[in-house]
């Protein structure tokens, strides 16, 4: 699994982790019912504190978005599609919240935003 942690980052790193992780699921990259590596595997793989990623871990299952069997490890839990396509909603809409902000820098109306989204999402059948 590969996961960057930016040790110069505000967002602290049990954060990262959980981000990383999320984004994997919710692009398919790891399916429903696939193990994640160890605590002990992931935090030596980081260079971090086990406790960090097993908090991470932790808040992951208690946002449903894996499931631990005590002596067995941690799964992904691909139950919950509706939390997937919630997660994946809340990245677009932070993706287009920068995009509106640099828009906006630039000058740009809401009309000629709109303009813009109509003529890429038909350019790339949307």
């Amino acid at each position: 699994m590969k996961i960057i942690i930016n040790s110069n980052s505000m967002i602290p790193i049990y954060e990262q982790i959980m981000d990383a992780i999320k984004k994997m699921i919710v692009t398919g990259e790891l399916k429903d019912g696939e193990p994640l590596p160890s605590v002990r595997t992931l935090s030596k793989e980081l260079k971090i504190s086990a406790l960090t990623v097993k908090k991470a871990y932790d808040n992951l299952e208690t946002e449903g978005f894996t499931s631990t069997v005590h002596g067995k490890g941690t799964y992904v839990s691909g139950g919950n599609r509706e939390l997937l396509a919630e997660e994946q909603r809340k990245q677009i809409e932070k993706d287009m919240e920068a995009v509106v902000e640099k828009a906006r820098s630039y000058g740009l109306t809401a009309n000629d935003l709109h303009e813009l989204v109509d003529l890429l999402t038909e350019e790339n059948d949307i």
